[in-house]
């Protein structure tokens, strides 16, 4: 069962849910630490790192001598990384995706692709659980890439926990999709409810089933419980505003570590999931 734990917005407890749900299962499993941008589930995981491997996109290579300066390229490349002029081509790496579409139309076979590494894949171990995570390079704006060179270490036999990138843009869906379902971390603030709306949205669109856990649940206001109520969204779990979990937080300590009894909880959290029947 792959169960991905997304947020709207940063800061709400995502990776904390993702870490602790994680270390609650039982068996081999998995943890994927897809937010490649920040990726700090290791902070609290600690694996053993064992391997490293680096992660290119494919960068058009113009060869000028034989380009006719038709345009096709500029065309078809629909994220403008391909600037043709009367006499000159201009690439920007920066906003290409690697998709290889100038390369493969382009009639004069101008067109090569060199590799741009954007960032590294490391796997590690730690107990029964199977750890990998991206680390995107500094100043890399493109980071779908390397979240599917994350996924692709999926082993679909086991329990599988991905912590997703906050917010609802592209790296956000890359991450979550293929999920079996996914859990969505609030908070009960403004903003926490406005983004969750959004995040919904996505959801909704992408034919994932999806249950939300509220964190620092007995502050803010009620305006995230009447959405779930009128929306018929489960809360799956709430977790208070709690000095404890903040200190062991801060120390990069999982609370089922520190806090024993929150391990019953975030097991019957996976139970809950898993009698919606949506494990494949």
């Amino acid at each position: 069962m792959i169960i991905s734990v997304a947020s709207g917005k940063g800061g709400t407890g995502k990776t904390t849910v993702a870490v602790n749900l994680a270390l609650s299962l039982k068996g081999d499993s998995q943890f994927l630490d897809c937010d490649v941008e920040e990726p700090n589930a290791h902070i609290f995981l600690k694996p053993k790192i064992t391997q490293s491997q680096s992660v290119s996109i494919p960068i058009p290579q113009v060869n000028k001598k034989r380009c006719t300066y038709c345009g096709k390229c500029g065309e078809v490349c629909a994220y403008n990384a391909i600037a043709v002029l009367p006499k000159d081509v201009l690439v920007f790496p920066e906003l290409c995706h690697g998709c290889g579409g100038c390369t493969l139309l382009c009639p004069e076979n101008a067109i090569t692709e060199k590799g741009k590494e954007i960032g590294i894949v490391e796997i590690g171990e730690v107990k029964d659980l199977r750890f990998i995570h991206g680390k995107l390079n500094i100043s890399e704006a493109m980071s779908p890439p390397l979240i599917r060179a994350v996924k692709k270490y999926i082993n679909n036999s086991k329990n599988v926990i991905i912590d997703v990138p906050p917010g609802t843009s592209c790296p956000v869906i890359e991450a979550v999709k293929g999920s079996d379902f996914c859990i969505l971390v609030t908070e009960p603030t403004p903003f926490g409810f406005n983004d969750l709306v959004l995040a919904v949205e996505v959801l909704r669109k992408l034919n994932i089933p999806f249950g939300v856990v509220l964190n620092r649940a007995d502050v803010g206001d009620k305006e995230v419980d009447k959405y779930c109520k009128d929306e018929n969204i489960p809360i799956l779990m709430r977790i208070p505003f709690d000095r404890k979990i903040a200190e062991v937080y801060s120390k990069g300590i999982p609370i089922v570590e520190a806090i024993p009894q929150y391990k019953q909880r975030f097991e019957k959290l996976f139970e809950e999931i898993s009698h919606l029947g949506v494990g494949r």
